[in-house]
């Protein structure tokens, strides 16, 4: 008798069994149900909502609550359906007259509007207050039927309420999206999933490993009905052992985490056979190489994100992986994570069109087990500390306007007569990439300043013409045509229009940036003067063309006075 009663137990699915029956369980959507509480609260319920948003994510689940909570005979204090009353009862056997779900993809044609609006016209039965219509996958419709439901949208009964879901809001027509008050559901944080797979389990007394339940929640990327249907999976799969963590990857086909800490951990200590042997490894376990690629490019980002406290928020792991991406991102250098970064996406860019994959991807390993080598982090940062430096003091010299900043250039003369010419060698044939990098710093570092350019109008002229075709912006062309004033003191005058004005404002502080490396001085400075132009009334008749001509040429009148002309007007 007992296998008898097993065997007639139906199994239900998680998605089901435990789908909300209240606003209050409904996972990660409390911006949607407290707002449709608060309208019930109110009693400022629109004829028609709009509820749009990814799949598994509670639009479906959210127009049920609401319509039976709306007909509910006696709701709490909180404005929640009891679930006992007659109406609660009938809604839940599916049994309800005062509800009705249609499906928009299999129910589209204009017939079936027609019958929908049809049966509007008859009032709700005797106990229930409204009717409610449930259209779901509304985008489905026809151009024709949405037409055929404007005008009862826009003007139902007022016992009527229409509650529209779609996956897709974007092929819903506008003139039904402005008779709907419109609810975006957004996608389901993992954290919030993972805590509802916790309950569950303990409900339905299931072992489970909690990292185990994150990656269900991340796999199901935002979808609760997904996550569900991935926990039903992995429930029967372990058994006896529940859900664990190395069970969630086997059967989801993730690739660990672990192989990624490998895989770092060699790029930093230039170990590339190790790197390549780990990456053929996640090869032979069935992983695509652009899957790989992608989940190292995110590796990378976690680990700048654990460089600073204020951003370990966005990392979306458990405790014990994030105890390790800490622990590797102390290790790491941030130059080292930006060229990783550029390096990795450049490569998954690139994936698709490579007719060699797998080498596209391990000369992407070579290149990232590379990067210090090729780049002096140590110098890099001195080079840049003495940029800003040299910058500090121009701009200090700037601020006390110093009138002659050419003695700042006599330093870097007389220091140039000390230093002797740099030599450039031609790197041998046998020579790495790190003695090249090293031979390349050397020779920076020997390179002769450059003296100041005098000021003149050609060697101008040239420079703002040169920075009109590096910008090639239409708008800039006609004000980088003015001819501005050389001034004393190294000072480019501009006379400008207001409108001109406005436009120079945007570009003007790279405009100087721009001249002063063109002319190696740093004391070059730029300035303005609104300028309005002269207005010229227009000449209509022959005495408004003569008294216009006879301002600007006093001759026109002595000419009209000896030779006794008469003005035709």
């Amino acid at each position: 008798m007992e296998n008898k009663a097993t065997q007639n137990t139906q199994f239900v699915v998680s998605a089901r069994k435990y789908r909300p029956a209240v606003f209050n369980t409904v996972v990660g959507q409390a911006h949607i149900t407290t707002t449709l509480k608060n309208a019930l609260k109110n009693n400022h319920l629109a004829q028609a909502f709009l509820f749009c948003g990814p799949r598994g994510v509670g639009k479906t689940t959210c127009a049920r609550i609401l319509a039976k909570t709306i007909n509910c005979n006696s709701p709490t204090a909180d404005f929640e359906a009891c679930g006992k009353c007659d109406n609660c009862k009938s809604f839940e056997n599916n049994s309800s007259l005062s509800v009705y779900e249609l499906d928009a993809a299999s129910n589209n044609s204009v017939e079936d509007i027609r019958g929908l609006v049809d049966q509007v016209r008859f009032p709700p039965p005797a106990g229930s207050k409204r009717k409610v219509y449930i259209i779901d996958e509304v985008h489905m419709l026809s151009n024709a039927a949405f037409n055929a439901f404007l005008k009862t949208l826009e003007e139902p009964p007022s016992y009527v309420i229409f509650i529209l879901a779609t996956t897709e809001k974007h092929k819903i027509i506008p003139t039904i999206l402005s008779r709907c008050q419109i609810f975006d559901f957004k996608r389901i944080e993992p954290f919030h999933i993972a805590d509802h797979l916790k309950n569950i389990a303990e409900k339905e007394n299931i072992k489970f490993e909690y990292e185990g339940l994150e990656l269900i929640a991340q796999k199901a990327d935002g979808g609760l009905r997904d996550a569900l249907s991935l926990f039903d999976m992995l429930s029967t799969f372990g058994n006896e052992e529940g859900i664990t963590y190395l069970n969630a990857i086997e059967n989801l086909h993730i690739l660990d985490y672990d192989y990624y800490f490998k895989i770092t951990d060699a790029i930093w200590h230039e170990n590339i056979a190790k790197a390549w042997l780990v990456f053929d490894e996640i090869l032979r376990k069935g992983f695509d190489g652009q899957n790989f690629i992608i989940g190292l490019a995110k590796h990378f980002r976690d680990l700048l994100v654990c460089k600073d406290e204020s951003t370990l928020k966005l990392l979306e792991v458990g405790e014990k992986i994030r105890g390790k991406y800490k622990t590797q991102a102390k290790m790491v250098s941030l130059p080292f994570l930006y060229s990783a970064l550029q390096i990795s996406t450049n490569c998954e860019a690139q994936y698709k069109t490579s007719k060699a994959p797998k080498l596209h991807v391990e000369l992407a390993l070579l290149k990232l087990s590379h990067v210090k080598t090729v780049f002096n982090w140590d110098e890099l940062a001195e080079e840049v500390e003495k940029k800003k430096l040299i910058q500090t003091q121009t701009n200090g010299t700037q601020l006390n306007q110093i009138q002659e900043p050419e003695a700042v250039y006599q330093k870097t003369v007389e220091i140039e007569k000390e230093i002797s010419k740099p030599t450039i060698s031609t790197p041998k044939i046998n020579m790495s990439l790190a003695d090249l990098s090293k031979t390349v710093i050397e020779e920076k570092k020997n390179e002769i300043v450059k003296q100041p350019t005098q000021l003149s109008n050609d060697l101008v002229m040239k420079a703002l013409d040169k920075y009109k075709r590096l910008q090639n912006n239409p708008k800039y062309d006609r004000v980088l045509a003015k001819i501005p004033i050389i001034q004393e003191n190294q000072t480019l005058h501009f006379k400008l229009e207001d409108q001109e004005i406005e436009i120079f404002d945007t570009f003007k502080e790279n405009l100087l940036e721009k001249i002063r490396y063109y002319f190696s001085d740093p004391s070059i400075k730029i300035s303005i003067e609104t300028y309005t132009p002269e207005k010229i009334e227009p000449v209509y008749t022959n005495r408004n063309r003569y008294d216009y001509l006879s301002k600007r040429f006093d001759i026109l009148e002595k000419i009209t006075e000896d030779l006794g002309l008469m003005l035709d007007i």
